[in-house]
């Protein structure tokens, strides 16, 4: 059976001097040395004043914020712990703690109910050693885990081993219980714990003027209020928490929600990046206080690892990140009082692991040549098209259904005129009954609108408009069994050729 009818609607798109040190004059005579450029005296000087004023401002700035922290002691007590590799790992948790959530914004952008205490998000965040590398692995909420042998800090019970969804360890014993089953379950040692909640990501987006993000597919959550048709926007922070939570936008659920938050991820890196924030110290304080302001760290996480992470991130672009989730083994795997679970591919996750703990890139370093295929749930095989011209630019139609044949769409071969011939957008006309093959259609035609027509049957036509600029390819993604792939920091974030 097709899944029901989507009518994506698109939201409204946003678009200290270095001080001056004296010179001494110098009183002892000494030979004549040839003359230097005044020019270029001036820039060493000035250049050197600079050097030393932004360590020293960067190291006050930071050292003021290390005291605004919130702490947590998450790793009192910790016995039996992996031996330490090289590079640094930190365990990035997103709670769903909603505490602090005005009650306007729990209207607008759905964060009412009541929250689990537990994970909704996490993350192994490894910086490489030489600090030009951040590999990303997502892991999901609802993998099958082992808690270890621990005593409830509450009650001071203790509890035996036994089996949970990895973002139940949280609520049951906290940030300690959550980095010691990770670690058991991986064998790499956690360094770091960072601890966010909505409220500080909304503000860390915020602060950087908003986060751009892409989709050549509608993106509709009726429990996030999340509402994006094809094309770019820069989302605000309630528009971004709404984006990063939601799973029920496509039949991927939690995996398909952990795509997205890898590919804001990269966007937020990029954003950061680019936009000279780490480059000027109060900038960089101004964001980091808003920022820091509203998250909790392990008693470690100090002004030296601040700071050491800062000139990394300063060196940073979006190919120096790479984004992958842990490799699933068995979905819906059973376990009795737990439910379905997610259990993890022995063999494929220890490869993966083991990159981790030998400080090796997850990628293989080669280079790739135009935006990725979008991934898409029907067989583009199966998605009968025909192509009409809704401009005056003679021979369109028949451009656009060529290429659509070449990325593997049964198109009619016989493209039409269509009766407008001033259209400015490209429309997808379907039936609701084949709303999955449109929407696979759509990712080949990026920024197109999706037109619903009841009754109009299997095949699909497309109007094109003097805004089409290329026939994007497709790949056939199994909502149930994800492509385990690595992808770049740059291969996620917009490129210029997706339209807004």
């Amino acid at each position: 059976m097709p899944s029901p009818p989507r009518s994506p609607a698109r939201p409204q798109r946003r678009a200290q001097p270095p001080r001056r040190v004296p010179r001494q004059p110098q009183r002892t005579v000494r030979p004549p040395r040839p003359r230097r450029p005044r020019w270029a005296m001036r820039a060493v000087t000035t250049l050197s004043v600079v050097v030393l004023a932004s360590a020293g401002i960067g190291h006050a700035v930071v050292t003021s914020l290390d005291a605004g922290i919130a702490r947590v002691d998450a790793f009192k007590d910790m016995k039996n712990r992996p031996r330490a590799g090289h590079g640094m790992n930190v365990l990035l948790v997103g709670t769903d703690a909603r505490d602090r959530i005005s009650e306007s914004e729990r209207r607008a952008y759905r964060l009412g109910g009541q929250p689990c205490h537990c994970t909704d998000t996490m993350m192994i965040v490894h910086i490489s050693d030489d600090r030009e590398r951040a590999s990303v692995v997502s892991l999901p909420r609802d993998s099958y885990a082992e808690v270890p042998e621990h005593v409830d800090p509450a009650t001071g019970r203790r509890h035996t081993p036994h089996p949970v969804k990895l973002n139940a360890a949280y609520a049951e014993g906290g940030p300690q219980l959550t980095i010691a089953t990770v670690e058991n379950m991986t064998h790499v040692k956690i360094d770091h714990y960072l601890e966010v909640d909505f409220t500080s990501f909304m503000k860390t987006v915020d602060v950087l003027g908003g986060v751009q993000v892409c989709t050549a597919t509608p993106l509709k959550d009726s429990y996030t209020g999340l509402d994006l048709a094809p094309g770019t926007y820069t989302l605000n922070g309630g528009q971004a928490l709404q984006y990063v939570r939601a799973r029920h936008a496509d039949g991927a659920s939690d995996l398909g929600r952990m795509r997205r938050q890898q590919r804001f991820l990269a966007a937020l890196i990029e954003r950061a990046t680019s936009s000279g924030v780490l480059l000027n110290p109060m900038r960089f304080r101004d964001v980091t206080r808003a920022v820091l302001g509203s998250v909790r760290a392990d008693e470690g996480f100090g002004t030296d690892e601040l700071l050491d992470l800062g000139r990394a991130m300063r060196n940073f672009s979006p190919s120096s990140s790479e984004f992958t989730t842990v490799p699933i083994g068995q979905l819906n795997f059973a376990v009795k009082g737990l439910g379905s679970t997610l259990k993890w591919d022995p063999a494929a996750s220890g490869r993966l692991f083991q990159a981790l703990r030998d400080d090796k890139p997850l990628s293989v370093d080669h280079p790739h040549r135009g935006p990725r295929p979008a991934p898409v749930e029907v067989d583009p095989r199966q998605v009968r098209v025909q192509v009409e011209n809704g401009t005056g630019t003679a021979g369109l139609a028949k451009r656009i259904d060529a290429a659509l044949a070449t990325a593997g769409f049964a198109t009619t071969r016989q493209p039409t005129t269509a009766t407008v011939h001033n259209a400015r957008r490209t429309v997808i006309s379907y039936d609701p009954r084949w709303d999955r093959s449109a929407r696979t259609l759509a990712a080949a035609l990026p920024g197109s609108e999706l037109h619903a027509v009841p009754g109009q049957g299997q095949l699909i036509k497309v109007t094109a408009g003097s805004d089409f600029k290329a026939v994007h390819q497709v790949r056939v993604e199994d909502p149930a069994k994800p492509e385990q792939a690595v992808l770049r920091g740059n291969e996620v974030i917009c490129s210029a050729s997706e339209g807004a």
